[in-house]
This record gives C-alpha cells, structure tokens and sequence, in this order.
C-alpha cells in the first residue's frame, strides 16, 4: 500500500487502485461499506492534484463521498474514519476528477521525451499542510527505440514528469480500471460502471471479457444494457448473449428493434439461440416469459451423489440449486416426460448411492407456461418455494422461474435505477467545504 510513518500508522504513500474494494469502518469497528474510487481536483499549471475525498458504496449499492480529512486509518485491507458520512449520493462535480473512472487507463505523454505511455495507478502522499495530493503516477511503457526496457515494463515517475491528464477523456482504455476492481461481485461491478459516463462505460464494457460483461448486464438497468449491447460490433454482441442466462438474453433482445434483434440472434450459436427463441415466443408476464431453460435436469436412474454434484456448481444460481428436476431423457429442455422434484435438503438426507427416483417430490405441481405472473407469485408463496419447474401439455419440462425473476418483475420497472441512484440527506458542512474549495480554486483560475 505504501510506507508507514512510525508516529501516526498511515502509510506516507497510497496508490489509489489498491483502495479498490477495500472495506470501510468507524472506530468502533463497524463497517460502513466499500470504497470504489477517489475524488480528485486537478489544478493550473500542472501541479499537483488535491484528493478531496474516497467515494464509499453503501447499502443498498449507493456511492456518498467521504472527505479525505475524515480519513484517520488507511492500512492494506481496511479505511477507518471518524465522524459521521452523509448518506447523500455522490454526484460528481464540473471542477472534481475521478482517480480510478477517469484517471487510469489515460494516454499521456512524458515531459521530457514525448513518449506516449499509459496510467497503470496514481499515488497520493500527505504533506506537511496535511492535504493528500497526487505526487507519482504509474505508466506503462510501450517500448521505444533506444529505450532498454522490457515491452509493458511499469515504471513510477513523479507527476511534473507527464502531462495530458487536462485532456477530457481522450485516449483512454479500461484495462487497469477493470483490474482494480477484478474482484468484485458482478453487481458491485454493475454499480460503479452506471455511475460512470457513456464514453467511459462503453471503453469498460469492451475491456472485459465476454462471461464477466453477461454477468454485469445482468445486473444493470435496461437502458444501459441496450447502450452498451448497441456499442459493440454485432459478433461481440452475439457473443455476450450467449454467455448471459437465456431468460435474461431474451429480457435484453425483447427491447431491440426487430430486425436488430433477428440479426443478433442469426450471429449466435444455433443451439444457443434456440432457447432464447421460444422464450422469447411468451408473454413478458407469464411463466413461460419468467423462466429459465436451464435448470439443474437429471434422470431418474442418477444417484443422490451425481446430483449433489451438480447443485454444488460455484456458477449456478442459488435459486437453481435448491432442488432437481427429474425428467426421462433427454435431460436439455424441453426434456422427456417430467417426473418429479427433489429438494436438496432431501438429497443431504439420503445415502449418496440412493437413487433419485426413490426421493422425488410427486405431490408438487408444476406450472403450465401461460399462467400469469400473480399466480405465478401465489404459488411460490402458498408452498414455500425458491423455483418451480414449468411443464407443457405433453408434460415436457421446459423451464424453470425462480423467485428471483418473478421479484424483478413484481418490482417497479425502474427499480434497479432506484437502488443505484437513491438517498438524499442534506448537505455536509464539511464535505460542502472541502469540495466547494476545490470548485472556488477552479474558477478563479478560469477568470
């Protein structure tokens, strides 16, 4: 993280992308949430940067700003601040900069040879005015004739040694971005990339690989998983939808235009596209429209350890995982004839070499794909279920709706929005003036 000094336990140095994630506290040991970047102001003549302050997610995934002076405790797995934090969103002001969102992946160039490298991390030290300022910055160099350096060797070069960060967004990638924060949930993910501008958002989508961008537009509102879908080439994108869940790969072509969505659906793979097809065949609101095609499927001569097996799957949806459904084959959707369910809380109950046609659950009904989606709802409710497999006339399984699903759909339209974008709690005398002194700086130097 950096070096400590002996008398305060705060670390002289910090670069800022090894705060990415890391958990925030009060005194008393409670956690208040995770940081997720670091509010900077940049300033004339190329000096150095003033962080005002660490942007903290909190519950329910919403980001309020922390000022720097609250900060007492910067160690490598935890920021401890004293005082209280204003549960008012952070919104970002004209005159603030964003270290993590807007500052790596930057192509600057170094003052005294031009050469063009790129921002890997910035450091921030504390002076004796007590203020954090932006002092080193980490590059990439690409290499350069003459230069005896490996190819990407990172080097750190004090901040009057490059210059380009004045340049509004110009040049920038996302690779560093996305390692900052490589450990973090897709949700949390989801998070930080709605907080961030339309430029930004698309350069961080086509930086992460196809499995981590499905799993993120997942878990993001409609409208930014079509702009981001929208900024990819049409093979990227057919890719993308082949890695998310085919109920949700449906719920985002659903909002395309139609011939945008055929062709989408034409570049994927054909058995890939298949069951995004017939989903797409339902109404929104009904359990053929809610379900998944790819619950946990077994046959009836499997054995209670073969099932196990496959709820243990780290990837499978909690909801999916808390039973089988056993159907003659074949076991892919739409299956054979649909026999049963087996609850895993049975399965854990049993001798692993039972088989699973003697445990089955016969007495819970499936449901048809047209039921709507209150009855839908009551039946989760009156039995106490987390899934619920859905059946056709000929008793083929075609699905599964999760409870998760059918909450998405009870729940306003815009409820993710809501999540990301709640709180308001007034004003922060302190915050109001530590960010209001950077924005006052600003404008004296544009007059």
């Amino acid at each position: 993280m950096g070096n400590l000094t002996p008398m305060s336990g705060m670390p002289t140095r910090v670069f800022l992308a090894r705060l990415a994630g890391i958990a925030v506290f009060t005194p008393a040991g409670d956690q208040v949430g995770r940081v997720r970047d670091a509010v900077v102001a940049l300033r004339v003549d190329n000096k150095q940067p003033r962080v005002l302050g660490l942007v903290v997610e909190v519950q329910p995934r919403r980001p309020v700003f922390l000022p720097i002076t609250r900060v007492i405790t910067i160690d490598t797995d935890q920021v401890v601040f004293n005082g209280r934090i204003n549960m008012r969103r952070f919104e970002a002001r004209a005159s603030e900069t964003l270290a993590l969102g807007e500052m790596l992946d930057r192509t600057i160039r170094l003052t005294e040879t031009a050469e063009e490298v790129n921002v890997v991390d910035v450091a921030m030290e504390q002076v004796r005015t007590r203020d954090w300022l932006i002092t080193k910055v980490a590059v990439r160099r690409d290499g350069h004739r003459g230069l005896r350096r490996r190819r990407g060797e990172v080097t750190v070069v004090d901040w009057e040694m490059v210059t380009g960060f004045s340049l509004v967004e110009e040049g920038q990638g996302a690779v560093s971005l996305i390692a900052a924060f490589e450990r973090m949930k897709p949700a949390d993910l989801a998070s930080v990339i709605h907080e961030l501008n339309p430029k930004r958002r698309s350069e961080v989508a086509a930086a992460l690989d196809d499995e981590r961008l499905a799993d993120v537009l997942e878990e993001l509102p409609e409208d930014d998983q079509v702009e981001i879908l929208g900024k990819l080439d049409d093979d990227r994108a057919a890719d993308v939808l082949e890695a998310m869940g085919p109920d949700d790969a449906a719920d985002l072509l659903a909002e395309l235009p139609d011939e945008q969505r055929e062709s989408l659906l034409t570049l994927m793979e054909p058995d890939e596209a298949a069951p995004v097809r017939r989903l797409l065949t339902y109404d929104d609101n009904t359990a053929g429209g809610l379900m998944t095609t790819e619950p946990v499927i077994i046959p009836p001569d499997a054995t209670v350890a073969e099932a196990l097996a496959q709820i243990r799957n780290p990837d499978l949806n909690p909801a999916l995982a808390a039973q089988v459904y056993v159907c003659r084959p074949p076991t892919e959707t739409p299956t054979g004839r649909y026999l049963g369910t087996v609850h895993f809380q049975r399965l854990l109950r049993e001798p692993p070499s039972a088989l699973v046609s003697g445990v089955i659950d016969t007495e819970l009904k499936p449901l048809s794909p047209g039921l709507p989606l209150e009855s839908v709802a009551g039946h989760l409710a009156s039995y106490n279920l987390v899934a619920v497999a859905v059946v056709n006339d000929d008793n083929m399984m075609l699905g599964a709706v999760t409870i998760d699903d059918v909450l998405d759909h009870l729940l306003p339209e815009d409820w993710r929005e809501s999540v990301l974008e709640s709180g308001d709690t007034g004003v922060d005398p302190e915050e109001e003036a530590v960010r209001s002194g950077a924005a006052a700086e600003s404008n004296e130097r544009s007059t």
